[in-house]
């Protein structure tokens, strides 16, 4: 009886505390906004009170919005009340479901307190700031790297979010001459900028069966565009999103539904990408799209456009030696080049090792294959086989909007049968190994054939040969960025933290399954390889590389690093993989010398 009256002694004053502490703070209005929720739930009853919170924020800072107020004055709109509770809700829905909690009552009558003391909500409006400012500087790198997609991107999401932010219409960015450029017009001038600085001219036109295909040159500045995405009108619609590659983009058109002009429209928005960041994602829920006018580009699909020539791939005899007597392999190719275009895939498969025939119909099923240039084909001896490059496909899928171009390379063995198909680096990608001629030339193309059946097993999925390539100890790295006080002096560059956790080989499989298992489609670009060799242990290699990730839901960026062991050509083996978003803070990544 003592101890349970102690314990309902101590409820009480437990209570009491509670009260005066859940008191003070109600009637201190100048520390403190409050709000308090009844539910069934503790979840009802926590929505309820964030709900009250965030009235008494809105009520205080209503009148700073007026970057929003202008924009609903612009578009003759009179619900800028509607806008702007949308837009303040966009931060009660993630940052301030961090404030204080203080549960009152529990289910099922539920009371639940929250408060946060006015001081820190300008903590959460400078929050956002850093963020806008985060994706202005990767617009800037997107464009400095001629990665187009990435720079509108990036830009027209710091815009998006600065249109949410109180103090919008004051938010500078420093250039490099340390001019302050208000983002509320230089983001709309930069993104202006990029759409007039893009080129588009028709290759060449193809007429089959009842389609006219048409490939395009696509140049930013005189210089083939890594990515761009767009659609095109087709006389009836605009088509789903094909994505450019080195320079070269695709439109298609039925006979008949020809136009005297081919209407671009570059996308910059991707709507569908920013689930990447939920806060992103919920901005652009809440807000209306901005329309960019010069996003859409005439071209005239019956004149070639002067510009600067383009290569598919740039083989020379200063990096890979071509193989001359190749009609074998040309007449091997050109049958199956055949059954790709009339889909008699079965009628090849004389041609192929069984793994090899069971890859080609996985490549072909990655998505709606459609070659689209066949003309430039590259023929490279590779030990006792022979790469066949770059077979350039189209891939769309049925369930995305997307389009992709990929250069597909055949490997033929020592009995001239197709046992491997991989997807092809990107130009540049391939340039960073093939050039680099310290090393003989099968130690360059083991490099490149290594990465392009990397890159090809994340596509198709095949989770069985990266557990296969994967030591069983291997080392396995993934950063994550993590927000941190901005310093004074520098309130935009320290503003981050990555931290990087270490996982099994099994967690890392099982991980990748997952995400192939939710994921449509997955496609991975490479670009900037630096490649070194180890000192010790043989063929032991340390790649860098930046690693551009797409998939049906999810799309980064990042750097990778690989330590891979090549003393078994036929057995390649990871000891190392590390992935951050982000260099370092003095420009470096992970490489050799961290292991």
């Amino acid at each position: 009886m003592r101890i349970l009256n102690l314990i309902f002694f101590n409820f009480l004053f437990t209570s009491i505390l509670l009260s005066q502490s859940i008191e003070e703070i109600k009637a201190d209005h100048k520390k403190y906004f409050w709000g308090e929720g009844y539910g069934i739930t503790l979840n009802r009853a926590d929505q309820d009170a964030l709900g009250m919170l965030i009235n008494q924020i809105s009520t205080n800072v209503k009148s700073d919005f007026s970057l929003l107020t202008k924009e609903t004055i612009v578009n003759g709109k009179t619900n800028f009340d509607e806008s702007f509770k949308s837009v303040i809700n966009t931060y009660s829905n993630s940052t301030l479901k961090n404030t204080e909690r203080i549960v009152i009552s529990n289910e099922p009558k539920a009371v639940v307190f929250r408060y946060i003391e006015r001081a820190n909500v300008d903590k959460i409006f400078k929050e956002r700031e850093n963020k806008i400012i985060e994706f202005a500087l990767m617009g800037n790198k997107s464009l400095k790297e001629n990665e187009i997609a990435f720079a509108l991107r990036y830009y027209y999401w710091s815009l998006t979010l600065l249109r949410s932010h109180p103090n919008g219409s004051t938010i500078s960015l420093k250039d490099n001459q340390g001019k302050d450029n208000l983002l509320v017009s230089w983001l709309p001038h930069q993104i202006n900028q990029i759409f007039e600085n893009i080129a588009i001219g028709v290759d060449k036109t193809i007429e089959e069966d009842n389609l006219v295909q048409k490939t395009l040159k696509i140049y930013h500045k005189n210089k083939p565009v890594k990515n761009l995405d767009f659609s095109y009108w087709t006389g009836m619609d605009w088509s789903n999103i094909f994505s450019a590659k080195d320079g070269v983009g695709v439109v298609e058109f039925v006979k008949n539904k020809v136009l005297d002009q081919i209407s671009i429209k570059v996308e910059y928005i991707f709507e569908g990408e920013s689930a990447i960041d939920h806060e992103l994602k919920d901005v652009m829920s809440k807000l209306e799209m901005i329309p960019f006018k010069n996003s859409y580009i005439k071209v005239d699909p019956n004149q070639k456009l002067i510009l600067k020539e383009l290569t598919q791939n740039n083989f020379s005899e200063d990096n890979i030696q071509l193989l001359t007597n190749n009609s074998t392999y040309q007449e091997k190719m050109s049958t199956i080049i055949k059954a790709i275009k009339i889909k008699d895939y079965q009628s090849v498969q004389h041609l192929f090792t069984p793994e090899g025939y069971q890859s080609f119909l996985s490549l072909l099923q990655y998505g709606k294959a459609k070659i689209i240039d066949d003309t430039k084909l590259n023929y490279i001896t590779f030990g006792n086989q022979v790469m066949c490059r770059s077979l350039l496909i189209q891939f769309s899928f049925q369930n995305n909007s997307r389009t992709f171009l990929e250069d597909v390379v055949f490997i033929f063995d020592e009995n001239k049968k197709i046992s491997t198909l991989n997807f092809a680096l990107s130009q540049q990608a391939y340039n960073d190994i093939a050039n680099k001629d310290i090393w003989n030339e099968f130690t360059r193309l083991i490099l490149i054939n290594f990465l392009e059946q990397y890159k090809t097993a994340y596509a198709l999925k095949n989770s069985n040969y990266l557990e296969q390539i994967f030591d069983d100890d291997a080392l396995i790295i993934v950063g994550n960025v993590l927000k941190t006080k901005p310093l004074a002096d520098s309130p935009y560059k320290e503003n981050q933290l990555i931290k990087y956790n270490k996982v099994t080989k099994s967690q890392y499989i099982q991980n990748l399954k997952h995400s192939f298992a939710s994921n449509e489609f997955i496609n991975i670009r490479f670009e900037d390889n630096i490649v070194r060799k180890s000192g010790k242990g043989g063929e032991v290699y340390g790649i860098q590389i930046k690693q551009n990730y797409f998939s049906s839901n999810y799309g980064d960026s990042g750097y990778l690093f690989l330590l891979i062991d090549l003393n078994d050509k036929d057995k390649p083996v990871i000891h190392v993989r590390t992935w951050q978003p982000q260099k370092n803070p003095d420009g470096s990544i992970f490489g050799l010398e961290n292991f």
